[in-house]
């Protein structure tokens, strides 16, 4: 199993011994459990074997040549350049749901032997099987149709890696409130239709569900090979602010109430080891480490629906795209007016004392530096 970017997340043990020669478990990183790095390390990366070209026809159909060149970088130059090579050689395998190809590839034994080599896409990566070609197909074709439990099952064998990630958390403010002032069959409805409005918005970001006690929402956003997982995560919670707002008005107007619904919002970075805890029904994928606490005291901290980040986050974008993000913090002048300070960062201790509250909830993130994102300008 390998992600969208081409990296190994699960492998039997059949092909440990192959791709790996029975070396140990796979790396601890993404970057270094890059498929084409493990293949030039194995010394397959000489580009002759014919497994090598079919991952990069698959690659060649989902990622861009200057992308295709940052998953191979660290390899060594000859490598490098013969693996540029092939990638202009091979024709892109067509998109579709379940692609199968004949390939030869050594065994064990180091004989060069005709596999079937297939390939199923799912929404949290590729399932690459072998099996000789004489072997029989449906079987393997009845077993991929399934694939329900073919990705439970993967998930379940998923190995923990450290990787590089952004954490989006948000929270219904005043939810006690709501929640009193609400029958419980009408607070679960408020609480599904929002769920169910911010699934898509999730999706297009390529974000992952979290576990998070309570009402709110935790989303992982890690690095996508056609997109910025950074600027994924702010453009996700600027469109879950303006869907936010449609919902409090047609709840307004159904419950002819004043109150007004918001999401506060945090958004933190870092890397981080992504796991899944699972029970005999379910499969959750879980992110260990201060990144996820971050943000949440960071959704803690925002008010009246705002977006929160910290300064690492917006500091490790892209030039180009960190223009398009307005931010920055609102100050009080000397006679008491607000002004937005654009494009800068306060400590969450400072935002505090200007706002005249203590919180003690909050302690832990008292210096880091956050700014509020007010917009995300579209795109030209």
């Amino acid at each position: 199993m390998i992600n969208h970017n081409f990296e190994l997340v699960w492998l039997n043990e059949q092909a440990k011994s192959g791709l790996l020669r029975g070396n140990g478990n796979l790396p601890a990183t993404g970057e270094e459990r890059s498929l084409f790095r493990l293949l030039a390390e194995d010394g397959q990366g000489s580009g002759v074997g014919e497994l090598l070209r079919f991952q990069v026809a698959l690659a060649k159909t989902r990622i861009s040549p200057s992308r295709f060149a940052s998953l191979c970088d660290g390899i060594e130059a000859g490598t490098f350049s013969r693996l540029q090579q092939i990638y202009a050689e091979v024709a892109a395998e067509p998109s579709r749901q379940i692609v199968d190809t004949v390939i030869c590839v050594a065994g064990t034994d180091g004989v060069l032997a005709r596999h079937r080599a297939y390939a199923s896409f799912f929404r949290e990566g590729i399932f690459v099987v072998l099996i000789p070609e004489d072997a029989d197909p449906d079987s393997m074709l009845d077993f991929l149709a399934h694939r329900d439990d073919v990705i439970r099952d993967l998930l379940r064998r998923r190995l923990p890696v450290l990787t590089h990630l952004a954490v989006l958390v948000a929270d219904l403010q005043s939810s006690v409130k709501i929640c009193s002032e609400l029958p419980p069959d009408e607070y679960f409805q408020l609480i599904n239709e929002i769920w169910a409005a911010m699934g898509p918005i999730f999706r297009k970001y390529h974000a992952t569900y979290g576990k998070h006690v309570g009402d709110g929402l935790v989303y992982y956003f890690f690095p996508q090979p056609d997109s910025d997982y950074l600027m994924n995560a702010l453009c996700c919670a600027e469109e879950m602010r303006g869907e936010m707002a449609r919902i409090s008005k047609a709840w307004q107007l159904s419950k002819n109430w004043l109150n007004e619904l918001y999401l506060n919002t945090g958004i933190t970075e870092g890397q981080e080891w992504l796991g899944t805890f699972q029970s005999s029904t379910s499969v959750e994928f879980v992110v260990l480490g201060d990144t996820i606490n971050q943000a949440a005291r960071i959704s803690d901290f925002a008010r009246f629906g705002s977006v929160w980040a910290t300064k690492s986050l917006v500091s490790k974008l892209p030039r180009e795209l960190r223009e398009r993000v307005r931010y920055g913090v609102r100050r009080k002048s000397a006679d008491g007016r607000e002004l937005f300070v654009s494009s800068s960062f306060a400590m969450v201790s400072s935002l505090l004392e200007q706002m005249g509250e203590r919180n003690e909830k909050l302690r832990d993130i008292a210096t880091l530096p956050i700014a509020e994102i007010v917009e995300i300008v579209t795109a030209p």
